[in-house]
């Protein structure tokens, strides 16, 4: 319908690629997508991974794959071989499209590398699912064993648009839609499962927070395998009418900037990170942003002075703060263009349209009274279907009345109104990525030199937090923290690197033995210097 009554209207522009989509182009190129799967033999239910940066074809994909009933799985570009194979054998994914390579990883080799010879019978297979391998790209780097993102669009001329119509139309709007990864405190991902309705319902909710229509031109510097680039920021301009515009496969803060100006967009989003980058480019003043007036910020607690300069001298003057968790599609509570900028700036607003809030008290479970901090639950329609074949994990996070437990510690104000005060579990979040302690400190134990690992979060300026690591060496061996960060470089995604790394004879403990990482924190804060960074008020 959307496309339907903007033919015309810019979509999607990609200005890496030099590509420009109208609504009605956009509706073109999915359409022969998902008729290119059918002739795949994509069937309701399987599983369609993506493994690239943003692009026109990403998004093209995930419109595609959702036509004909297919579960988009979002793989992060930053993953290692041996992530990547977990989430591809776990989620049970038929068809992966990949990008040829992402910086110095060469996501060809990778796959193939975990791909069996034609002689292994499919039960031995690394990846007994994985069918069909596209590549994204020039035709010239496709091997033989994979098939080109281009021929598989051009194939869907051979499938008649009925059998994609009479697909479509036996679709339901509670079927699940996208898989995505997000880590867990046993150190093994789980896969996040959302619907049709979990989706659109977000999307759009996400859009009426900032009031945008057709006539807006959101730039989203913010990876589409996460939900904020993906729901709030695309599908939210996509559900009005609006353009998304993406300045570069990756964040780069001075593609983002030169996007903004060359191409009059009137929003961006973004993890504050992201603005703080912007912010601070030596030649920010040379970009025209005259014609920004709004976006958000979300994926991290945002300083309250971070969110003023933003207003101000991004000209966002209608900028607003989204909160929520991939669990939840992710939207939860969030401010709105109309609320005062101290509102806007000092809480995560209320409730979205649908969704209820509640803060218990974990102790009892009951719901504390306003003004008190305790565990922000949420339950509508944003709440996942659940983690994909993971039924343990799924019950851990959405109790019987389907009340999803956040994790995340906060306080509800007698007007309605949200603070996010901490986590209840020790997550860091480090510039808008989710680094789970046990998954990091599983990897460093399989290092020879290390006996015993404990990883945690201090503060950070930039990123909001950074990850650090307390180490105990075996006897008898020696290890230095470039040695070790260099090792886990080809193990684990570059965010979840320890940034400060030290070795220690002993942690510190309580009397029965209990590790007490809050006095290791205490510490990093008093070797670093970062007190003040502590006192950085976010809403």
């Amino acid at each position: 319908m959307v496309a339907q009554e903007n033919t015309s209207r810019p979509a999607v522009i990609d200005c890496r690629q030099q590509l420009r989509y109208s609504y009605g182009e956009l509706g073109d190129q999915v359409e022969l997508l998902a008729r290119g799967f059918l002739r795949l033999g994509v069937e309701p239910g399987d599983r369609i991974g993506i493994w690239s940066t943003n692009s026109a074809q990403w998004l093209i994909t995930f419109l595609a794959a959702g036509s004909v009933g297919g579960i988009l799985v979002n793989l992060n570009p930053a993953y290692r071989v041996h992530e990547l194979e977990y989430a591809l054998r776990q989620s049970g994914t038929k068809i992966l499209v990949i990008i040829p390579q992402f910086k110095t990883s060469n996501y060809i080799a990778m796959v193939e590398s975990l791909r069996s010879a034609a002689s292994v019978p499919r039960a031995e297979a690394l990846l007994p699912d994985l069918e069909h391998v596209i590549v994204v790209g020039d035709r010239t780097v496709v091997p033989p064993t994979c098939i080109s993102f281009d021929d598989v669009v051009a194939s869907g001329r051979d499938v008649p648009a009925p059998e994609l119509k009479e697909r479509m139309d036996s679709l339901n709007f509670d079927d699940p839609i996208n898989i995505q990864y997000t880590s867990g405190t046993t150190g093994l991902p789980k896969g996040v499962t959302l619907s049709h309705h979990n989706l659109l319902n977000n999307g759009l909710a996400a859009a009426r927070a900032m009031e945008l229509d057709n006539t807006a031109r959101f730039c989203v510097p913010m990876p589409f395998y996460h939900c904020g680039g993906m729901i709030s920021s695309s599908l939210a301009a996509l559900s009005v009418g609006a353009a998304v515009v993406v300045p570069g496969p990756f964040f780069d803060e001075n593609e983002v900037l030169d996007a903004l100006a060359r191409e009059r967009c009137t929003h961006v989003s973004g993890v504050p990170t992201m603005f703080i980058t912007q912010l601070e480019h030596p030649h920010f003043g040379d970009f025209d942003l005259s014609s920004l007036r709004g976006g958000f910020l979300a994926g991290a607690p945002c300083p309250v002075q971070l969110m003023r300069r933003v207003a101000e001298e991004m000209h966002m003057k209608d900028v607003i703060i989204l909160y929520g968790l991939t669990e939840a599609s992710p939207l939860m509570t969030c401010t709105h263009v109309r609320d005062s900028l101290e509102v806007r700036a000092t809480t995560v607003g209320r409730a979205i349209p649908g969704i209820e809030v509640k803060i218990i008290d974990n102790a009892t479970g009951g719901v504390v009274p306003l003004g008190t901090q305790g565990e922000i639950c949420c339950r509508g329609h944003g709440v996942m279907l659940g983690y994909w074949q993971n039924p343990a994990a799924t019950q851990d996070a959405v109790d019987r009345a389907r009340w999803l437990h956040s994790g995340d510690l906060g306080v509800m104000r007698e007007d309605g109104l949200i603070n996010v005060t901490g986590r209840k579990k020790d997550m860091i979040i480090r510039g808008g990525e989710n680094v789970y302690p046990r998954e990091v400190e599983d990897a460093l134990l399989d290092h020879p030199c290390i006996a015993q690992a404990q990883v945690f979060g201090i503060p950070d300026r930039v990123n909001g937090e950074e990850v650090v690591a307390w180490l105990m060496l075996k006897q008898g061996t020696n290890a230095n923290s470039e040695d070790i960060a260099n090792w886990l470089k080809q193990r684990i995604s570059y965010f979840k690197i320890p940034k400060h790394i030290k070795v220690v004879t002993e942690f510190p403990m309580t009397v029965t033995g209990k590790i007490q990482k809050f006095v290791m924190r205490a510490n990093m804060i008093e070797e670093l210097g970062l007190q003040e960074a502590t006192q950085i008020q976010t809403a």
